[in-house]
C-alpha cells in the first residue's frame, strides 16, 4: 500500500524533533521558509531603493509594488518554478515578479544568488544570537539567585569524583556561572563581529554594479553602504568571493559548541548530585521517573541537555570542513551542508538554554541529608551520656555508619563544617557582585519569565 503524502497525514513524514518537539516558536520561525523568502524579498527591495536613489531608472511605482507584496508569497508557485528551473533564487525571482509585474524588470538587478542567500543567512544568524543572548542571561540570573541563597551551605567537594575538601553549594554554582558568563561574552562578540556581505557580484568584484553605474566606483561603494545600513548592519565585508568567507560560520558555531560544553558540564554535575541525594532538578507531581520502578526520580531534563549538547558540540565540524574545501572564489558543496548545520546549531542551543532555565528555576537542595544522619547519631550519643552516664561516643557511631565511609579518615577534624569551606562564601558574594550580575544589565528588560515545568 502506498504511503499517504504528508499533506494527507502530517504524521506520516519525518519531522525534526528540534522543531516539532523542543525549540521555541521564535527560533523555529527565524529559520523558517517564510522568514527566509520574506527576507529575500526585503533584500531585493533594499537593492532597488538604493539603486533608485543613486540614479538608476527605477520608479516610485515599482518600489511601491514591491513593498506591497513582501509577504505575499505563493509557495506552491515557487516550488513549481524551482522544479522547472532547478534554481531556488530564480524560482523566487519569477514568483515575486508574478505579483509585481511592473517591477519585474528591476528585481535582482545586477545581483547574484548569494546577494539574497548569504545576506539572509547573516541576518538570520544575527537574529539567532539576539534570541539566545537574553535566554542565556536569564539562566545566569537564576543561577546567581541560587548561588546567593546557598552561598554559606557547606557541601563535600570532589576532585577526580573522590571526596575532597569542603566547599559550599553556592561556590560550586559559581563555577557554572563563570563558564556561562564566558559564553555570554563569546556570543556577544560573535554577533557583533558579523558583517553584511553586501552587494559584491558573482565573484566579489562588483563588476556588474560597476557596469550598471557606468564605471562610477563611488556609486558602487555607496550602493554597498546603503544596502548594508538598510539591512541593519554597521559594516560589510570589504572582501568576498562569491560568498562571504565560510570561516564566519566556523566562528559562529564554535561559540555555540562551547556553550554546549558548558551546559553539558553543568547538567552532568546535577545528575551526579542527584544520585548523591544532595541536589535534584524539578520533579512534577504527576511525573513518572520509570515505567517499571515507581520510586525513581530520573534527572530527565539534565539528561536531555546533555544529549542535545553533544549534538551541538559536533556540529562545529561541519563548517570547519566546509571552510577548508572552498576552492578559490567558491564551490557549491557548502550549500546543502549549511542548510542543516546552521539551523540545527541555533535550534539546539535554544532548546538546551530553555531547558536549563527550567532546571535552574526549580533546583531542590537537600541540606539535611547529612544533617539528619548526624542528628540521629548525636541524639543516640547524648542518651548514653545523659541516661547511662557513659562517654560521648558520637565519633565511634559516625565511624561505624557506612554513610560516612568516604571521609572516615578525616572525621576527628571535621567537627565544624563551615570552618573548612575557606573563603567560599566571600568568593560567592564578590563574584556575583563584580562579575555575574553586571553582565546581565543589558538584558534585564529581555530576560525570560519563569519557565513552566514541562516535559
Amino acid at each position: 500500500m502506498a504511503a499517504p503524502g504528508p499533506e494527507a497525514d502530517p504524521f506520516g513524514s519525518y519531522r525534526s524533533p528540534l522543531v516539532s518537539r523542543y525549540a521555541s516558536p521564535e527560533m523555529g520561525f527565524n529559520f523558517s521558509e517564510r522568514r527566509k523568502f520574506g527576507t529575500w524579498r526585503r533584500l531585493w527591495l533594499y537593492l532597488a531603493q538604493a539603486e533608485k536613489s543613486l540614479g538608476l531608472p527605477i520608479t516610485d511605482e515599482q518600489i511601491q509594488e514591491m513593498e506591497a507584496n513582501l509577504d505575499n508569497i505563493d509557495f506552491k508557485m515557487a516550488a513549481e518554478e524551482e522544479k522547472r528551473l532547478r534554481h531556488d533564487v530564480m524560482a523566487h525571482v519569477h514568483t515575486f515578479a508574478h505579483c509585481c509585474p511592473k517591477a519585474a524588470a528591476i528585481i535582482h538587478l545586477g545581483a547574484t544568488s548569494c546577494y539574497v542567500g548569504d545576506n539572509t543567512d547573516l541576518i538570520v544568524l544575527r537574529d539567532g544570537f539576539n534570541l539566545l543572548l537574553p535566554k542565556l542571561a536569564t539562566v545566569i540570573s537564576r543561577l546567581a539567585d541560587f548561588a546567593e541563597q546557598y552561598a554559606d551551605l557547606p557541601t563535600l567537594g570532589f576532585t577526580h569524583y573522590q571526596p575532597a575538601q569542603l566547599t559550599t553549594v553556592g561556590k560550586r554554582c559559581c563555577l557554572w556561572i563563570q563558564d556561562l558568563c564566558m559564553d555570554l561574552r563569546n556570543l556577544e562578540r560573535a554577533r557583533d563581529d558579523l558583517r553584511f556581505r553586501g552587494v559584491k557580484g558573482t565573484t566579489g568584484t562588483q563588476a556588474s554594479f560597476l557596469q550598471l553605474f557606468e564605471g562610477d566606483h563611488d556609486k558602487v561603494e555607496e550602493l554597498d553602504r546603503l544596502v548594508t545600513v538598510k539591512a541593519g548592519f554597521k559594516r560589510a565585508y570589504l572582501i568576498t568571493g562569491q560568498t562571504y568567507s565560510r570561516k564566519v560560520d566556523v566562528e559562529v558555531l564554535s561559540v555555540l559548541a562551547s556553550l554546549g560544553a558548558s551546559i553539558h558540564k553543568i547538567c552532568t554535575d546535577i545528575r551526579l548530585l542527584a544520585n548523591l541525594k544532595e541536589i535534584e532538578e524539578p520533579f512534577e507531581t504527576d511525573q513518572i521517573g520509570s515505567s517499571a520502578m515507581p520510586y525513581k526520580r530520573n534527572p530527565m531534563r539534565s539528561e536531555r541537555c546533555c544529549s542535545l549538547a553533544r549534538h551541538l558540540m559536533t556540529l562545529v565540524l561541519n563548517p570547519l570542513h566546509t571552510a577548508s574545501v572552498q576552492w578559490f572564489e567558491r564551490t557549491l558543496d557548502d550549500s546543502a551542508n549549511r542548510r542543516v548545520c546552521l539551523a540545527e546549531a541555533f535550534l539546539t542551543a535554544d532548546i538546551i538554554l530553555s531547558t536549563l532555565q527550567n532546571i535552574s528555576e526549580g533546583l531542590v537542595v537537600y541540606p539535611k541529608d547529612c544533617h539528619e544522619k548526624m542528628r540521629i547519631l548525636s541524639q543516640q550519643a547524648a542518651a548514653v551520656v545523659k541516661q547511662e552516664g557513659g562517654d560521648n561516643d558520637l565519633i565511634a557511631r559516625v565511624c561505624a555508619d557506612s554513610y560516612f565511609s568516604p571521609i572516615q579518615g578525616q572525621l576527628e577534624s571535621l567537627l565544624e563544617p563551615t570552618s573548612f569551606t575557606g573563603r567560599a562564601s566571600q568568593q560567592v558574594v564578590r563574584f556575583l557582585k563584580e562579575e555575574a550580575r553586571p553582565v546581565l544589565i543589558p538584558y534585564q528588560s529581555k530576560m525570560g519569565v519563569k519557565m513552566e515545568l514541562a516535559l
